[in-house]
């Protein structure tokens, strides 16, 4: 059974084609590094037409890729939110017009259980486990006790950990996606140099790293002397002791035994690194994708279409993006 998923929820135009929820066929991303870098950051009308202008030729690369035809695909799968509104319109717009014409079934998937199904395009996890999504967007933590059965743990309450990746980096005059240049910088700095606040909120798994980026632009401007370097690793430092020692907490008090980190973020190296050593003290499995995996992508969304397809959760051409969309029952 052969899916075509699709991803455009930001800047990535994104097409990928999977076998039976597990195989990719093809996996192709056109990123827009070099258009949002100018701006530090992402502007979404910018986004929405590069996705206009590449959704077609990425998808005849990722079938073209997969050496298959529209004839042997069993159902387009779509990222319907959340996400930047203009952006999903393209994805959705498209997928609804491909299905029409060539008479396909599609689906609607949720990114955010596109980032927690990706692993299963490398592994297959026993449920129940504990999934944490941490990208540009979302901070999050899900028991995931099965396909469709999410439980919201925890979010971020303002920006999420990419977000502030970002706006670390556009402070420094690092530039943009803040993400990879901050862990490459932070690697020759002092992570223990600065001693950056940790908002651990009381009786709660949610997240907060406003108050963290505040302080690093009060840091700023006191010691403008300071090495960048210095700043840049305990900035990290500080982001990574809070996810971890989250998603520990969260961990034992469900009495979950594995862990999926998932998102943009995981992709960082000291992250993967210090989530996996402090769930091994506590006797915790962690499970990683692949790197390929960790950014936007479109066969994370064809894996979790799969099971959404042969579930008969088919979706009818009235569907409409959404910009916010939560993910368990707060959904329905």
């Amino acid at each position: 059974m052969l899916i075509l998923g699709l991803d455009t929820s930001c800047d990535d135009t994104a097409a990928a084609v999977v076998r039976d929820g597990c195989g990719i066929m093809s996996n192709v991303v056109s990123n827009q590094n070099e258009l949002h870098e100018k701006y530090g950051g992402i502007v979404p009308e910018l986004a929405s037409r590069r996705h206009i202008e590449m959704i077609l030729p990425v998808v005849t690369e990722a079938m073209n890729r997969a050496g298959t035809d529209f004839k042997d695909i069993s159902a387009i799968a779509v990222s319907y939110g959340p996400g930047l509104i203009g952006s999903l319109l393209v994805g959705v717009c498209f997928s609804k017009s491909l299905a029409f014409v060539k008479d396909i079934p599609f689906v609607a998937v949720n990114h955010l259980e596109g980032h927690i199904f990706s692993i299963f395009l490398e592994a297959t996890p026993a449920f129940p486990f504990l999934a944490v999504v941490v990208s540009g967007g979302h901070t999050s933590i899900y028991k995931v006790d099965g396909f469709g059965l999410y439980s919201e743990l925890g979010k971020t309450r303002d920006d999420a950990a990419g977000e502030a990746y970002d706006k670390v980096a556009k402070l420094l005059g690092f530039g943009y996606p803040g993400g990879p240049i901050i862990e490459a910088i932070a690697s020759t700095g002092d992570s223990e140099a600065i001693s950056f606040p940790k908002a651990l909120l009381k009786d709660s798994f949610d997240f907060s790293f406003s108050g963290l980026k505040t302080s690093v632009v009060n840091y700023v401007k006191r010691y403008p002397a300071s090495r960048k370097e210095d700043i840049a690793a305990s900035f990290q430092n500080t982001v990574i002791e809070i996810i971890t020692k989250r998603t520990i907490e969260a961990a034992i008090a469900t009495g979950s035994k594995r862990i999926v980190l998932s998102g943009g973020v995981s992709a960082n190296s000291a992250l993967r690194k210090n989530m996996k050593e402090k769930a091994n003290e506590k006797g915790l499995e962690v499970y990683l994708p692949s790197l390929r995996l960790c950014t936007d992508n479109a066969a994370m969304i064809a894996a979790a279409g799969y099971h959404h397809f042969i579930n008969g959760k088919i979706s009818n051409y009235e569907l409409n993006p959404k910009s916010y969309l939560p993910l368990g029952p707060a959904a329905d």
